[in-house]
């Protein structure tokens, strides 16, 4: 690939064709990611190190974090963002290749078109994944987690296990759900705005 592309898919991901676009992508890749990765690893990072059980056993400590934690929330939350980029980078990647400048993206229907389902592609995506959220982490950290030992062959099957800074755990959980509700209000709001310069309403830049 000629730096030319390469120039122009950097161009295409930092400066979408659309208003609310460029704000996604300011609000996705500066704030959100700011947020993950800087306090993400300040409350999460020595989790396993903190979570302890009765007995407390490397073993039994062990055990019962990878039953609390089936994924870790970083690593979630990191493919998450991953995935729901997919869609923009290959929109521009295609855009790159066939050397179609940001401003005709909204002019031709077929362009417009492409563009559009992959910021609809992106809404699903990041749907999908507040579902697995839910379904992995809830909406709350409680400071107890009950554990089941059983498969350890110990003689009791279930034992209570602490879990570190679980309020902090729980306004960063309610965070990242906001942040995912704030990225599909954008997401809708960038279609509309599409969908109003095609229509002549607003014009196009």
């Amino acid at each position: 690939m000629s730096p030319n592309y390469i120039r122009s898919f950097s161009e295409g991901c930092l400066r979408p064709p659309t208003v609310i676009g460029q704000f996604h992508t300011l609000f996705f890749g500066s704030i959100r990611m700011f947020f993950l990765g800087v306090l993400g690893f300040a409350v999460y990072g020595n989790e396993a190190l903190h979570f302890s059980c009765d007995p407390d056993k490397r073993e039994v400590n062990l055990f019962c974090y990878n039953q609390f934690r089936p994924i870790t929330p970083q690593v979630f939350w990191a493919l998450q963002l991953v995935i729901v980029l997919v869609p923009g980078a290959f929109f521009h990647l295609y855009a790159a290749c066939k050397s179609i400048k940001q401003e005709d993206i909204l002019q031709k229907s077929s362009y417009t078109g492409f563009y559009i389902f992959s910021v609809f592609l992106r809404i699903v995506l990041e749907v999908v994944a507040f579902w697995l959220q839910i379904q992995l982490f809830g909406f709350k950290v409680n400071a107890v987690y009950m554990c089941d030992v059983g498969a350890l062959d110990k003689k009791f099957n279930i034992t209570r296990c602490m879990v570190p800074e679980h309020f902090e755990k729980t306004i960063f959980l309610i965070a990242m759900y906001t942040f995912t509700v704030i990225t599909v209000i954008l997401c809708v709001a960038e279609i509309f705005e599409i969908s109003c310069r095609r229509l002549g309403i607003l014009k196009t830049q």
